[in-house]
């Protein structure tokens, strides 16, 4: 089985597979390099596909296994981490006329037998199951009896950068897949990752034995999501502000998600949006499993909810409406960022990903580095990592052209981050960043001892403290010489000097700063420091890009007139009685941009239903006149 295979009688590959996307997902054309990739996958090869989130990634190995399974190749194995997305998928893949099953701790003895059943006797096309589940000696003994008789068509590993140690979300059962290419070097794999810089791509082949594979790299960008990284002065206070400025309108409050760094900052921050009228739910590791679980459904079947989370929530999640991702706390790298970010946004509406960080942010980022047990090699990729992302914070210029540029991608300004739409002011901060440069030598030279920000601070803005006198730091030279600055200032030129690593914070000795390497040219008048003028920018100053202020809009385009917006909400309203009947995220039904084109074109009989897109053939059998019903009250 291994090599090319014809999936048509003409050998017309991609033929085919159009013919699953219309006449299955209900989609007229592939989007961007879904084509090459799924044509290349159908006839047997194998893949490495990076997809920014909401590009489409699944229909990558959707696609090809329905495809496969027409052809007489018999069941496609999907790898994914988490309980929740195989629900959710599987659900979408039934409600689309997909036989389609899934294998995890959710299940008795007796479905996950039943299942099993149906997997031998080749009754589904797909099946999803844990990477620690499919590595176990059971599992491996019933896809040696598929592959004995022909029957197992293809692997598709999600989530793939989960294989790397580089990667935001390393597991280690994930390093145990290498056995799919060992066991079973006749069938095909794709692996599939929205995240990947070049470290994480090269261990995801290395550990997955996919040398050989075609490497499919899509656009990392998404030209929706609004960027925006803002000085942190009140976290609290400023989140507060930009969701009540951004994402709130006359129907209500946006879905969103806020990431904090602890569980007991989730719980204060989740706490405060509910008192404040907000309808927030906390979801952290510390919580009850089943008590996490019921949050998330929530969160995937509620409109209008915002998340609070740890990092522990988020991977899989696939609420196409989440109007914006805000970060309380700065994450530990870009990959993690932009993975959280991809989160906003997925139906390619506008979205917001809006963060406020701090000298604080710096400092706890970087202790959590130094305190690690990890090696020193490894310890100085994460530094570098995290580097690269005070970097994308700290820029002047075009902030999404920085994020591309990270994973390898070259762009022009965007028009679409905060850099872009306020340029901000710059002055020539140089001799400031002398000043303070001077003021860690003088007193380290005077005392034999390293400080702190805040003393550094004190001592520059001349400020007369009991600790200042008691080491005599008001007699230095460098007493007084910042009086210039405010102390806010100061900070954020300890930021940018630290992420240029002209100073190195000592995480194990108080945090106290120190020169480093890159000192000696901006002392020298060799280097010159730029800083922002601060000021935070306030969100009347551009426009909202909010669901909850936005106008319904048709595909074409066009604004919704007011009996085609009544027609959209009582197609929801019928929507979520269909989802909750089948105990499913509304979103699996009918996404959102099917029901508006649906009240565009107010459909009177089942043909006109054909052409809308995300409605396949199933979905017109199974739902088209309880459509034509709600429909006809708007004639």
């Amino acid at each position: 089985m291994n090599g090319l295979i014809d999936i048509s009688p003409d050998g017309e590959t991609l033929e085919a597979c159009a013919g699953v996307l219309q006449e299955v997902f209900g989609y007229d054309a592939f989007r961007g390099p879904q084509a090459d990739i799924v044509r290349h996958v159908s006839e047997g090869g194998d893949a490495l596909v990076l997809m920014p989130t909401g590009g489409g990634k699944s229909l990558c190995y959707q696609i090809p296994a329905i495809a496969r399974a027409r052809a007489g190749h018999g069941l496609t194995v999907v790898v994914s981490p988490l309980i929740a997305l195989m629900h959710d998928q599987v659900g979408a893949l039934i409600e689309a006329g997909v036989s389609a099953a899934f294998l995890n701790s959710s299940l008795t003895g007796e479905q996950a037998q039943q299942i099993e059943k149906q997997m031998l006797r080749g009754e589904l096309t797909l099946l999803y199951a844990a990477p620690e589940r499919l590595t176990t000696p059971r599992f491996l003994a019933l896809l040696d009896s598929l592959h004995e008789r022909g029957k197992l068509s293809l692997f598709a590993i999600d989530e793939a950068h989960c294989v790397s140690q580089w990667g935001h979300d390393f597991r280690p059962e994930y390093r145990a897949l290498v056995v799919l290419h060992e066991r079973f070097a006749g069938v095909p794999r794709v692996a599939l990752t929205a995240t990947a810089d070049d470290l994480t791509r090269e261990d995801i082949v290395t550990h997955l034995q996919l040398q050989d594979a075609r490497r499919f790299v899509s656009s990392f960008d998404r030209p929706n999501i609004r960027y925006t990284i803002v000085e942190k002065k009140d976290g609290s206070a400023q989140l507060m502000r930009f969701i009540r400025d951004e994402h709130t309108g006359a129907q209500g409050h946006d879905a969103g998600i806020v990431y904090c760094q602890s569980r007991k900052r989730v719980e204060e921050v989740a706490g405060m949006l509910n008192d404040a009228g907000f309808n927030a739910l906390p979801y952290h590791a510390g919580l009850d499993a089943a008590l996490r679980q019921r949050h998330q459904d929530r969160f995937l079947r509620e409109e209008g909810l915002i998340m609070v989370a740890t990092i522990a929530f988020g991977m899989g999640i696939d609420k196409p409406d989440v109007r914006f991702v805000a970060h309380l706390d700065m994450p530990k790298n870009i990959e993690g960022y932009y993975q959280e970010t991809g989160r906003a946004g997925r139906d390619g509406e506008a979205a917001n990903a809006w963060m406020v960080y701090g000298l604080q942010d710096v400092v706890n980022q970087r202790r959590m580095i130094d305190e690690s047990p990890a090696a020193d090699e490894f310890k100085q990729v994460l530094r570098g990592k995290l580097d690269a992302l005070l970097t994308l914070a700290e820029a002047s210029d075009c902030r999404r052209m920085r994020l591309l540029s990270y994973f390898g991608e070259a762009s022009t300004p965007c028009g679409n981050c905060d850099n872009c739409i306020s340029p901000p002011a710059l002055d020539d901060a140089t001799e400031s960043a002398r000043k303070l440069l001077s003021c860690i030598y003088r007193v380290q030279q005077s005392s034999g001892m390293a400080f702190g920000a805040g003393h550094l601070m004190d001592i520059l803005r001349g400020k007369v403290t009991e600790k200042v006198t008691q080491y005599g730091h008001d007699k230095l030279s460098t007493f007084g010489i910042g009086a210039d600055l405010s102390e806010t200032q100061w900070r954020a030129l300890m930021r940018q000097l630290i992420a240029r690593e002209a100073i190195h914070v000592d995480s194990a000795h108080f945090n106290t700063l120190h020169l480093a390497d890159a000192a000696r040219a901006i002392l020298k008048g060799e280097s010159q420091v730029w800083l922002r003028q601060l000021s935070e920018k306030k969100a009347s100053s551009r426009s909202k890009s909010g669901r909850a202020s936005q106008t319904a809009r048709a595909p074409d385009g066009q604004p919704l007139s007011l009996s085609e917006r009544d027609c959209l909400d009582a197609l929801k309203a019928w929507r979520g009685e269909v989802a909750r009947e089948h105990n499913l995220p509304a979103f699996v039904i009918f996404h959102d941009s099917t029901l508006r084109a649906i009240a565009a074109q107010k459909p009177r009989t089942l043909a006109d239903l054909d052409g809308i897109a995300g409605l396949g053939q199933k979905k017109r059998e199974a739902y088209g006149a309880d459509v034509l019903r709600v429909v006809s009250a708007f004639d």
